[in-house]
């Protein structure tokens, strides 16, 4: 029987997975798929044939580990995107790799979502992992959270033990100030308050995980934000420069007025295009290219901002920073600062607080390096003006990534948060 999913018009809502590894990320994410028919049969087939091949039962998480290292050592290497759809919503499921060297793929997946779900293993509860990932959730701002106590067939569908571990969660949850929506027991294995009730645990009365997603109230995908629009780079067709960009927020209209940053010249929109075709409007999440009434230099890392609403060129800014380096972040070290297509160099001015990222305790104030998995305020000067936003006005320009200066090896992740208290 065939699911008629397809016949109208969805909102899309992104979703990430969080939680410790072997905690049943995979193994939920692919019975979600399953469940759902959201694969086609030859591949369910294939999968079938691969758990065969390593003598194993049907994994419900080679679904979604599509990569034959990833099969052999039962593991999510990298941060992956997968779909399923229900009746209401289609969701796109980042799944975040729990393993600590991986926590960079946690981070570029969780700054894409609006809901978390956090999964915790019912035997054995609150992990460090778990922790920090539900730290970071909180850092970037999550506010819809789902928890998911999962392998409940270990631990014999008990009421005592689901209600022990939702306390502790509850009280570290409390501490970090997130809320979770719903607390649901589930075994992804089996599929119970997946997407069908659970007769085995029918102490518990509230929804499960399909249907406790599709009622979370989700704040409208058209945000009333100003226009930022950063360029990817600049073609040149038949002596027209076209500049090809991604619209991060707000709209862009032909024949209006915008202002090219850091250069802070003004010029108009003639054309919008995509694939060709041209268009009279654009809107965020658009990939585009443009074109502008008159020449101008335009490079890579650019912004166009409309005149009613101008960023604000920084030279010096203030970002709560994930450090996923074993060598240490100093005070005084130059590094390459990453923000949309922007990049250049910085150097820290100082660092104001280091945290430990899974217990929350305050290790030192005034610090003089940061450590590996470690959280930390730090103060950035830079060589030259960022066109930035803090992260809880326009995400996209309140995000960084910082490298290392020789090698240009990914070292951390921030978020802007003061542009003014610095």
């Amino acid at each position: 029987m065939e699911l008629n999913l397809f016949r109208r018009e969805k909102e899309n809502i992104n979703i990430v997975i969080v939680g410790h590894v072997d905690h049943g990320k995979s193994t939920l994410i692919g019975r979600l798929i399953f469940d759902t028919r959201s694969l086609p049969d030859e591949k369910i087939e294939e999968v079938k044939k691969i758990s065969r091949d390593l003598g194993q039962r049907f994994e419900f998480a080679f679904l979604l580990d599509q990569l034959q290292e990833e099969r052999e050592n039962y593991m999510t290497i990298d941060t992956t995107q997968v779909f399923f759809q229900t009746r209401k919503r289609r969701y796109v499921i980042i799944d975040a790799p729990g393993h600590a060297e991986f926590i960079k793929n946690m981070i570029t997946g969780a700054t894409q979502a609006e809901v978390a779900v956090l999964i915790v293993d019912a035997k054995e509860g609150l992990k460090e992992q778990t922790k920090r990932h539900a730290y970071l959730v909180s850092m970037l701002n999550l506010e819809k959270l789902v928890v998911v106590i999962n392998k409940m067939d270990l631990v014999n569908f008990s009421q005592g033990i689901f209600n022990q571990v939702k306390g502790e969660l509850t009280q570290f949850l409390n501490h970090i100030k997130l809320s979770a929506s719903y607390f649901i027991p589930i075994s992804a294995k089996n599929g119970d308050n997946v997407l069908r009730r659970s007769r085995r645990m029918a102490w518990y009365r509230g929804p499960t995980l399909l249907k406790a997603l599709d009622s979370l109230a989700l704040e409208s995908q058209e945000k009333d934000r100003p226009l930022r629009f950063s360029v990817q780079d600049v073609y040149t067709i038949d002596g027209e420069k076209i500049i090809v960009g991604r619209v991060e927020s707000g709209v862009i209209k032909r024949g209006e007025s915008v202002f090219l940053f850091p250069a802070l010249k003004e010029k108009e929109v003639k054309s919008i295009r995509v694939f060709n075709q041209y268009k009279e409007t654009a809107k965020e999440g658009e990939n585009i290219g443009i074109t502008l009434n008159e020449p101008v230099f335009v490079q890579r890392g650019n912004i166009i901002c409309q005149g009613k609403n101008l960023p604000k060129l920084m030279y010096k800014f203030n970002s709560s920073v994930f450090w996923m380096s074993s060598e240490p972040l100093r005070v005084k070290q130059k590094v390459i600062v990453r923000c949309a297509t922007q990049e250049l160099v910085s150097y820290v001015e100082r660092i104001e607080k280091r945290i430990n990222s899974s217990s929350l305790e305050v290790l030192e104030d005034k610090a003089e390096q940061i450590n590996l998995n470690e959280v930390a305020q730090v103060t950035f000067k830079n060589d030259a003006p960022l066109v930035l936003e803090e992260f809880h006005f326009i995400e996209e320009l309140g995000r960084i990534v910082i490298e290392d200066k020789s090698t240009g090896n990914i070292q951390g992740a921030g978020i802007v948060k003061f542009l003014d208290k610095i």
